[in-house]
């Protein structure tokens, strides 16, 4: 595997709260890892809980005696998560700090995923696809009839999360397994690339360049031209 990572502030944010964490390298049992946090409860806090998300799980997988991709993530995120929120619980100036997590690893021509909140992650060759479901009132509006996609974009509570790490005690993630074609390259992204960039306008700036820290800055660049309102992270994976 190959890949690149990038995390803006974005245009219109004074700090950046995202983190990124890309190897093609074995992290302990598993082969390769990637993963992208967006952090949230203000900006010490943002910024605390999207880097202990990234570091606790990342050390955890190191240290794992596990094979199960899955079950590597399961326990990683749940540990992770449980840190977070004692943290937070410690500290007043972290109190209702969280974070969005999406993390992926490549292996056996799988393709194993895991995410809490809007962090996304996108299959994309002849189309582009989006693995993830968002854990946010707005996809749940969708998924009950209540609002139309098209609309949900510019949706007042675009930004109101119904799932994070490290806000409760207990956190639920989300895991996919799919088979995948060696064309296929995977975006991992913070809603700041999401909300500002379509999803078809994604895939032609993927599919139009071969070179992964090129497209990786003309995703981020691009999101920044349609005004950059929060930060923005981008993880691209390609075999």
């Amino acid at each position: 595997m190959r890949s690149s990572g990038i995390t803006d502030t974005g245009s219109k944010r004074s700090s950046n709260q995202d983190c990124i964490y890309f190897s093609d390298k074995p992290v302990g049992p598993m082969p390769n890892l990637y993963i992208v946090a967006d952090g949230m409860g203000g900006h010490r806090a943002g910024d605390k809980a999207s880097r202990m998300a990234i570091d606790i799980t990342v050390d955890f997988v190191k240290r794992s005696t596990i094979e199960n991709p899955i079950a590597i993530l399961k326990r990683a995120m749940i540990y992770a998560n449980n840190e977070i929120y004692k943290a937070a619980n410690m500290d007043p100036d972290l109190s209702g700090m969280g974070t969005t997590m999406v993390a992926a690893v490549v292996q056996d021509g799988k393709l194993y995923v895991a995410n809490v909140g809007d962090s996304r992650l996108y299959v994309i060759g002849d189309d582009i696809k989006q693995i993830t479901m968002d854990h946010s009132l707005v996809e749940e509006l969708i998924r009950n009839g209540e609002l139309e996609r098209k609309k949900g974009r510019n949706h007042p509570e675009k930004n109101i999360i119904t799932r994070a790490m490290g806000s409760k005690d207990e956190v639920v993630p989300d895991f996919f397994e799919i088979d995948i074609n060696p064309e296929e390259k995977f975006i991992l992204c913070s809603d700041g690339l999401s909300n500002m960039v379509e999803d078809d306008e994604i895939r032609d700036i993927v599919v139009e360049r071969y070179n992964l820290d090129d497209t990786a800055q003309a995703l981020v660049d691009r999101a920044n031209y349609y005004g950059g309102s929060d930060n923005i992270s981008v993880v691209i994976i390609s075999e």
